[in-house]
């Protein structure tokens, strides 16, 4: 199974199979809390607006934890009638519950909308979001609340569900997306590596954010970052853009298999990045099919060719597009990607115009390391030694201006603690070095 690293990156996930909805123009809606940071994602890679639909669980009166129902903002009310005659719970308990229930709703309106109602869904398409759905009965009480606005369709969405929800729910909805459905779905917080509980006060920022508005005090704004579809002879590779207001170069991440751009190494040393005044541009240079045939059979990790294509198709796509457009281009390698860099660099010498690699594997791309005439900078651990060999026997071959800085101690993921900042603080340095303001594009 693959885990997803927390609710970001699942709702980036799930966003690349809601893309095709991005022409009917929806309305992303949140099922706070934990919903909220997942519909985000949704949202901007949508370009849509983003709100939330307030949903409590009316909870066993002996184990609240166990659903019995749920009640919507509005009124809504779903309950399991036979589970409540089987445990022996009574409507007059329910009314009590969801009555507690409703006064929870009304404090979480004025949190979260300064009690304002939800915008008209009249003939809207709806995307409503949560982060994992188990049983479905408060999924299911919040889309027939949904129903009773009159969109003309609604899409539930979630990175996993268990078998037995998105079946029932398949049949209450236009349709069903879900990134994971497991035969064994186990709990949804086993599908995170991060699923700390989202507060009151991080909705509230999501909210803030997805509006364009000043985010609470206290909560640092990010560069915009926006999903970007890159096409590769009929391939959409997947991207994750990010720019400052006036960046002095755009950097492109090559990384190897078995990461992705949601690694936190890689978004790490973007952020470093970020910071210094960069705009980055994540990538993956696989599909996810491709991904998933290269685990099993490892044919595409070592298809340097396949892959240095891929890295100057994103490299040709930056140096057009919109915001990107007349800015200078590095490329920060790791792994096999480091190779495709380096080709890349060789093949693209007008466009590239500095080059880290990461944990690299530079000897991979022997055959171009001569042609390459971007400035090279190669950071390996001190304790990585057969990839500190292969590095410096590829520095022998390369005639551009170059570097081999060896980080005391590291091994070759930079696990060790203070590794990692040093490669970001490196690399940032050589960017800046190399990438030197230049006149942004009319477009920016």
């Amino acid at each position: 199974m693959r885990i997803f690293e927390d609710r970001q990156e699942a709702g980036a996930r799930l966003a690349e199979l809601l893309l095709r909805f991005e022409s009917e123009h929806p309305l992303v809606l949140a099922l706070p809390r934990g919903g909220v940071p997942v519909g985000y994602e949704v949202a901007r890679a949508l370009g849509a607006p983003l709100d939330v639909l307030i949903v409590r669980k009316i909870g066993a009166p002996f184990q609240p934890e166990l659903g019995l129902g749920a009640i919507t903002e509005g009124g809504t009310r779903f309950v399991d009638e036979e589970m409540c005659a089987a445990l022996g719970v009574t409507a007059q308990e329910i009314d009590e519950i969801a009555a507690r229930e409703k006064i929870e709703i009304e404090r979480r309106l004025q949190r979260y909308r300064n009690g304002r109602p939800l915008p008209s869904l009249d003939g809207r398409s709806v995307i409503l979001v949560d982060d994992g759905v188990a049983t479905g009965g408060t999924a299911r009480a919040a889309i027939r609340a949904l129903r009773e606005l009159g969109p003309k369709k609604i899409i539930f969405a979630v990175p996993v569900a268990s078998i037995q929800a998105a079946e029932l729910l398949r049949q209450e909805v236009d349709e069903f997306v879900a990134v994971e459905v497991p035969e064994d779905l186990m709990a949804i917080g086993a599908w995170y590596q991060d699923f700390r509980q989202v507060d009151n006060g991080e909705v509230a920022a999501w909210l803030a954010r997805a509006k364009g508005a000043p985010a609470p005090r206290g909560e640092k704004r990010t560069n915009d970052e926006r999903l970007v579809r890159i096409d590769v002879d009929g391939t959409n590779l997947i991207g994750n853009l990010a720019l400052p207001v006036h960046p002095s170069g755009v950097v492109l991440f090559a990384h190897g298999s078995g990461s992705s751009r949601f690694s936190p190494r890689n978004r790490y040393v973007a952020s470093v990045l970020q910071a210094a005044g960069l705009g980055t541009l994540l990538m993956d240079l696989l599909t996810a099919e491709e991904e998933r045939r290269d685990e099993l059979t490892g044919e595409l990790r070592f298809d340097i060719d396949l892959l240095a294509q891929r890295v100057m198709r994103a490299v040709d796509w930056l140096a057009r597009a919109e915001g990107t457009q007349g800015l200078r281009i590095g490329c920060f390698g790791s792994s096999t990607g480091a190779a495709a860099a380096l080709v890349a660099a060789a093949e693209r010498p007008h466009e590239v115009a500095a080059v880290v690699s990461r944990g690299g594997r530079p000897d991979l791309a022997s055959d171009w390391l001569a042609r390459v005439r971007a400035p090279t900078l190669l950071i390996v651990g001190g304790d990585d030694d057969e990839v500190l060999q292969l590095n410096r026997e590829a520095l022998a071959e390369l005639s551009c201006e170059k570097e081999l800085s060896v980080i005391r101690g590291a091994t070759h993921l930079f696990e060790e603690p203070g590794a990692l900042p040093q490669v970001a603080n490196l690399a940032a340095d050589w960017f800046a070095r190399h990438l030197p303001l230049v006149e942004a594009a009319a477009t920016l």
